[in-house]
């Protein structure tokens, strides 16, 4: 019998000698420590033997690491012992994780039952599948909302980005798609959201229902920086161990740019210069290391949703740039929608899927794109229509939008609990574009 290799790691590990160190320093988000030996990317503990601290090695010197904590330093004074686990972050994977709350550490935070023997445990490191190994993206995914199914379509292992400033929708619309959604299984990344929001998403939101094939990882705004740049990694690591099995999964993350300023702080605390707007050249590695390791692999998928925070509105701000420019295309929400009741507020116009043709047939393409003619004709006049300046008989494409406006309207919007699926949306969309 085959012993799995994180098994062996674990083993080895607890049968290595016990060295231990000392905490010289601790500085900002950083700690020093002498006597002792790891790699990058180990965890340490300090004060083993009363309430230990873990900590991440982030730099080591001929003498001396620096490590970064994933948790307070309150407490941690010089002279504090530290022990060398010798090996890195380990989080669960298995079907007993559906259904389960995890912190951004990977450990269980619903108050259920420890986590059983059909939970292994693997390395958070991960590689991302070779670009050649990679199956294409043709078959369409899903989410139960008509805007997004019909007019930005998204295949299996797409990757998408929903930009939105603040209080616009981007938690009720993942939400939304989550119940609606035929993937196999959910995993929701809420890293750096509102300690009030994480249960009532879970509870309204999501409901049990919404539970039932979900995995979700937490790490709110008052958690370390370096805990909640793990919960990232940790909610993909579990995503890509249920894709390996040939699952398509649903990957949503809630924020990307939440991520990023957790990255931020991790690099300026380790000494990194500022660049734009204060972000360090790390947060531009780790985007793509992180946006790459979805997609399609030689089995399963990973669709993933990433929402974007945009500062001050601003789509062109440097993260909701660099992801725009990494991800297969991107889902616009605007607040001039949201403030007249418009939800989901989908600016249909600025959205766009770049897989849209090689998982759609072309008949329905065609309906999708006359939707987006009438649209783009009615907003090139809409100034002119309120001012009472456009003539009716000016242009016959502008008339029949203007006829059709109230329809498009109706199938635009979609109350919270409602999910449609894919045929009756097509369908609904065919009747507006046949009618006259």
């Amino acid at each position: 019998m085959s012993i799995p290799p994180a098994l062996l790691d674990r083993a080895r590990a607890a049968a290595r000698p016990q060295v231990t160190g000392s905490v010289t320093g601790a500085m900002g988000l950083t700690l020093t420590v002498d006597g002792l030996s790891a790699a990058v990317g180990d965890l340490v503990e300090i004060n083993p033997t009363d309430r230990p601290l873990l900590a991440e090695v982030v730099a080591v010197g001929r003498d001396r690491l620096t490590c970064m904590p994933l948790g307070t330093l309150s407490g941690v004074h010089a002279g504090a012992p530290v022990r060398a686990t010798g090996m890195p972050l380990q989080v669960p994977v298995g079907e007993e994780l559906l259904g389960r709350v995890l912190d951004g550490l990977g450990r269980p935070v619903d108050g259920g039952p420890p986590l059983g023997s059909r939970v292994s445990y693997v390395d958070l490191a991960s590689e991302t599948p070779h670009a050649l190994t990679r199956t294409r993206v043709e078959e369409p995914l899903t989410f139960g909302v008509r805007a997004l199914d019909t007019l930005v379509p998204c295949g299996k292992g797409q990757r998408l980005g929903i930009f939105a400033g603040s209080g616009v929708g981007k938690s009720s619309l993942l939400a939304q798609i989550t119940r609606g959604t035929d993937a196999d299984v959910r995993v929701i990344g809420l890293i750096g959201e509102r300690g009030r929001e994480v249960r009532e998403f879970l509870e309204e939101n999501l409901g049990p229902d919404g539970m039932a094939r979900t995995v979700v990882v937490v790490a709110t705004s008052d958690e370390p920086p370096l805990v909640r740049l793990k919960a990232a990694f940790v909610a993909t690591r579990i995503a890509e161990s249920f894709r390996d099995e040939g699952r398509d999964v649903l990957l949503l993350m809630d924020s990307i740019t939440r991520t990023a300023m957790a990255q931020r702080e991790v690099g300026l605390s380790a000494g990194e210069p500022p660049a734009t707007r204060g972000y360090p050249p790390s947060v531009f590695a780790m985007l793509p290391q992180l946006l790459e390791k979805a997609g399609t692999g030689t089995t399963g998928s990973i669709t993933g949703l990433y929402t974007v925070l945009v500062e001050g509105d601003d789509h062109n701000e440097p993260i909701a740039d660099t992801a725009r420019s990494i991800l297969d295309g991107h889902i616009v929400l605007t607040r001039k929608l949201a403030t007249v009741g418009h939800f989901p507020a989908i600016d249909v116009l600025e959205s766009i899927s770049r897989v849209a043709t090689a998982v759609v047939p072309p008949a329905q393409m065609a309906d999708a794109r006359e939707v987006r003619r009438l649209m783009g004709a009615l907003r090139d006049v809409k100034e002119l229509i309120e001012i009472g300046a456009y003539q009716a008989g000016s242009d016959p494409l502008v008339d029949r939008a203007r006829g059709l406006a109230p329809h498009i309207e109706a199938f635009l919007q979609q109350p919270l609990g409602e999910s449609t699926p894919a045929p009756e949306s097509w369908a609904w969309l065919q009747r507006i574009v046949r009618s006259t």
